[in-house]
C-alpha cells in the first residue's frame, strides 16, 4: 500500500489543477466572480506546490518511483505551469490600460503576455522531442538542475503575481504598487531568462549527445 502513496497524491496533484484552473475560470479581475475565488486559488496552488516535493520527497525515501510517477509527475507540473501563464496572459486579466484615454487599449494586470506564454511553451515542446529522441536511442534524459531550477522560478512567479493581484487594492492604497509590479515585473523576467537558458543547456546536451553517438557509431 505504501508504495501507491506517491502515485495518489500526484494524482491529486492532477485534481488540484482541475480545480485551480476552473477557479481561474471563473474569476475576472473587476467583473465576473468572487474576488474570494483568486485567494482560493493562491490557497489551491500553494497545496499543490508542496505536494509535488511531498510526493517526490517520499518516492526516493521509500525507493518506489514508479513508471507512473515518471510520466505522470512531470505532465502534470507542466500542465500547472503553462495553464497558469495561459490564464494570466487571457482576458480574465485584462484592464484598461490607463496610459491611455481610449478604455479600448487594455494590458495584462499580471504582466503576463501572450509572447512569454509561447516561449514557455516552445521550451517544453524542444526539451520534450529531445527527450523523446535521445531516450528512444537507449540514453538517459533526464531532469537535470537547470531544469529544476527552471521550474522553481516558474513557481515562485505564479504565486508572486497571485499574490499581487489579490494585494492591489491594498497596494494602492499603501502606495507601494510600484513597487510590487516591479518585483513582479522582475519575478517573471527571471523566470524567462532562466527559462530561455534551460532550454539552451538542454539543447547543447542532446547535441554532444548525438555527436557522441556519431562519433562511436
Amino acid at each position: 500500500m505504501i508504495r501507491h502513496i506517491p502515485n495518489l497524491i500526484t494524482a491529486g496533484r492532477l485534481i488540484l489543477a482541475i480545480f485551480f484552473f476552473a477557479l481561474l475560470s471563473a474569476y475576472q479581475y473587476k467583473g465576473r466572480g468572487d474576488p474570494t475565488l483568486l485567494n482560493v486559488a493562491l490557497v489551491t496552488y500553494a497545496v499543490a506546490l508542496f505536494s509535488d516535493f511531498l510526493d517526490g520527497y517520499l518516492a526516493r525515501k521509500w525507493q518506489v518511483q514508479s513508471v507512473f510517477g515518471r510520466i505522470v509527475d512531470p505532465f502534470v507540473d507542466k500542465v500547472l505551469v503553462l495553464g497558469s501563464f495561459t490564464f494570466f496572459a487571457g482576458k480574465n486579466f485584462i484592464i484598461p490600460d490607463p496610459a491611455f484615454d481610449d478604455q479600448h487599449v487594455v494590458k495584462t494586470i499580471t504582466g503576463v503576455a501572450p509572447g512569454i506564454v509561447v516561449i514557455l511553451l516552445a521550451r517544453e515542446l524542444l526539451v520534450t522531442s529531445l527527450r523523446a529522441v535521445t531516450e528512444s536511442s537507449g540514453t538517459d534524459f533526464g531532469a537535470a538542475f537547470s531544469g529544476k531550477l527552471k521550474m522553481v522560478c516558474q513557481s515562485v512567479t505564479i504565486l508572486v503575481i497571485l499574490l499581487y493581484v489579490n494585494s492591489l487594492h491594498d497596494l494602492e492604497v499603501s502606495g507601494y504598487e510600484p513597487e510590487a509590479r516591479h518585483f513582479r515585473n522582475f519575478c517573471i523576467w527571471v523566470t524567462v531568462v532562466v527559462t530561455v537558458a534551460s532550454g539552451a543547456l538542454y539543447l547543447r546536451r542532446g547535441r554532444d549527445i548525438y555527436q557522441k553517438g556519431t562519433t562511436n557509431a
